[in-house]
């Protein structure tokens, strides 16, 4: 069959970012429950390494050697919450006093973009990403006086990532949930028990009643229990 391009239905596209969430460590490497992170206004992944190093031997190219790659990110912002003083570099000894160039704990990051087609607009789907083993570099902050154009002032950091055991792959920074590729019931459903353990959940029913269902917080799940929710669909 002839190949045909930008058929009805699939022309897509990405926009948004929404829905950020981030997952502090404790000290003993593992991650903390998850706090919303409102404000959240770009997330710009920049993968690296990856690079061809060439051998020669014998008057010629003998073999081309891959370097490893690299995860980073470039977190852009107009507040953040709380608890991301700590993976900034920053410790309260008393309320309301903060100091900073303290030791920076690693976090895990979640956002949404949203997936976009020609009929349905922003609504065809979404994709769920998790950053695992970040840390946050020192960052320049503007403080500008208020004029005639007055702007919000903006934060951004730079990350870098230390890659997660993935059974049966390599080591991982970066995963992409797609809701566009789980189109049965089944498949939606286990998305959605995903999108519960990512987001916690809210009590059901009531206290005394053999229905009531205890509220959850909010936790990042790594790779593997992904692959195994998802799989199970």
């Amino acid at each position: 069959m002839r190949l045909q391009w930008d058929k009805i239905g699939e022309r897509l596209y990405e926009t948004g970012l929404d829905h950020g969430i981030l997952f502090p460590m404790d000290i003993n490497g593992t991650y903390k429950a998850g706090v919303a992170w409102n404000g959240l206004t770009a997330v710009n992944e920049t993968p690296s390494g990856g690079e061809s190093n060439p051998v020669y031997a014998d008057n010629q190219k003998y073999i081309n050697l891959i370097s490893a790659e690299d995860f980073g990110a470039t977190v852009e912002a107009l507040t953040y919450p709380p608890e991301f003083e700590v993976c900034d570099g920053s410790a309260q000894p008393v309320t309301g006093v903060s100091i900073g160039q303290q030791t920076r704990r690693g976090f895990g990051l979640c956002y949404r973009t949203l997936v976009g087609n020609d009929v349905v607009g922003q609504d065809y789907g979404y994709k769920l990403h998790f950053i695992y083993g970040a840390q946050a570099s020192p960052s320049e902050k503007n403080r500008q006086t208020i004029n005639e154009n007055p702007e919000a002032a903006s934060f951004s950091w730079n990350l870098t990532t230390t890659p997660v055991a993935v059974t049966g792959y390599k080591p991982t920074a970066h995963l992409t949930v797609d809701s566009t590729k789980l189109t049965t019931e089944a498949m939606k459903a286990k998305l959605k028990a995903l999108e519960d353990i990512v987001n916690g959940t809210d009590a059901v029913g009531t206290v005394g009643d053999d229905d009531y269902v205890a509220p959850t917080e909010s936790r990042l799940p790594l790779p593997s229990e992904i692959f195994e929710l998802l799989r199970a669909a």
